[in-house]
């Protein structure tokens, strides 16, 4: 990755106390790294959580210190786990869970985005929270690497999403998310670095966001990290 950028119009407007749910479509693996990065970035007096497939996390046990907790995406019995996990994370005003809200990979231009219902049913839980929808997406601009762009939508307040049915509360939530992918991804085809502020960046692909992916990768390895060039190939 060269970069990672944010639509100058979709800062995160971040409650003072929370609970908070981030919940944003699921176009790559990538999708966690930028959690990790909005997360310090954006939220820094949060605690943050996600959700993770439980066979992943079993495989990369390094997301479990860093907040993530496993989930059987398959079963009646994985979702009512998530609910619980999910409550009792929205019980605390400090904490903020983020969450692939379509709960498997799909491409960003995909429609509609067929959102899993539990982010409705999370409402029910923390009818006090803000809900943040996030788009993510990711291009190929003039560097070798990958740009990942990343926009905050409107936010929305659980308790007027309880005045809703749980299939308008869920259809109201795509419809937010679908608006703010639909913008990002007007910028992103742009190709105007103007339309963006940098959250973290290298130098013509290589440097602080280059490294900061190969720390991450070594780190899922089980591998010491070693930045100088002979460790870029090993």
């Amino acid at each position: 990755m060269n970069a990672l950028r944010i639509a100058s119009w979709g800062i995160p407007a971040v409650p003072q106390q929370g609970p908070v749910i981030v919940y944003s479509n699921h176009p790559a693996w990538w999708d966690a790294a930028v959690y990790i990065l909005a997360a310090d970035h954006f939220f820094p007096a949060y605690e943050s959580y996600a959700p993770i497939d439980a066979a992943m996390l079993k495989q990369y046990g390094i997301f479990g210190r860093i907040g993530a907790f496993g989930v059987d995406l398959e079963s009646p019995r994985g979702a009512a786990n998530f609910l619980s996990a999910g409550s009792e994370i929205l019980s605390a005003r400090n904490r903020a869970l983020w969450i692939t809200a379509q709960g498997r990979f799909g491409d960003a231009r995909e429609r509609p985005l067929g959102l899993k219902p539990g982010v409705a049913r999370l409402v029910e839980r923390a009818p006090g929270c803000t809900i943040l929808p996030l788009a993510i997406e990711y291009s190929f601009w003039l560097e070798r690497g990958a740009e990942a762009f990343m926009a905050f939508g409107e936010p929305l307040r659980g308790s007027e999403l309880l005045n809703l049915e749980r299939p308008a509360r869920l259809q109201k939530l795509e419809d937010e998310l679908t608006a703010t992918l639909d913008h990002l991804s007007a910028d992103v085809r742009s190709r105007d670095p103007a339309r963006f502020r940098a959250v973290l960046e290298g130098r013509a692909g290589v440097g602080g966001f280059y490294d900061g992916w190969r720390r991450m990768a070594a780190a899922l390895r089980g591998r010491s990290f070693d930045p100088s060039h002979e460790g870029r190939h090993s």
